[in-house]
């Protein structure tokens, strides 16, 4: 085996492309590390997410660390920014989608277990306190990223990329059924 060709890897990723049409969106609500920003911004450009909502503290997509680590993906991506998480809900459910939280709560359930749908809006939180208590009610769902080690939890970016992927991994095995 040998690295695909740039010529390669854009047929790779056409094939994949075309195995999609469910919709996936986001809200960060309050996710202030700019370099876990980025990183999110830069997956969700790679999943084809259709919508990206900004909430309370996020770091601003101009700041120069979400761009060092973005690498200009987010030109890729529809992004919005509000002043309450909780208006970024309110607004991803009126274009349809169901809301999911990705936290570590209280009868939150393994994320591979919950149907996600074909319009999924994953709500992921603030790096040291998660989803606020007052969006977290709001979810149509809670889903939690099942760990096996010593460790407590993953990265903002880190949960936010594995979610982003079950979501699109639900989609094709959907499509293949």
């Amino acid at each position: 085996m040998k690295p695909l060709d740039p010529t390669g890897l854009k047929r790779l990723h056409r094939e994949w492309r075309h195995r999609v049409s469910g919709r996936v969106a986001l809200v960060l609500d309050s996710v202030q590390g700019p370099f876990n920003v980025g990183a999110i911004l830069r997956t969700a450009a790679a999943y084809r997410v259709d919508h990206v909502w900004l909430a309370g503290a996020t770091a601003s997509p101009a700041s120069a660390g979400v761009r060092k680590t973005a690498l200009g993906t987010d030109r890729y991506l529809t992004i919005t920014a509000v002043e309450k998480a909780i208006d970024a809900v309110e607004a991803a459910r009126a274009e349809g989608f169901r809301v999911v939280g990705i936290e570590l709560a209280e009868g939150a359930h393994p994320m591979h277990e919950v149907e996600l749908g074909n319009a999924v809006c994953l709500v992921v939180g603030n790096e040291d306190h998660g989803i606020s208590a007052a969006v977290l009610r709001a979810c149509d769902d809670v889903a939690f990223l099942p760990q096996l080690g010593k460790v407590g939890s993953l990265n903002v970016a880190t949960a936010a990329s594995i979610a982003l992927y079950e979501a699109r991994r639900q989609e094709w095995n959907r499509n293949n059924d």
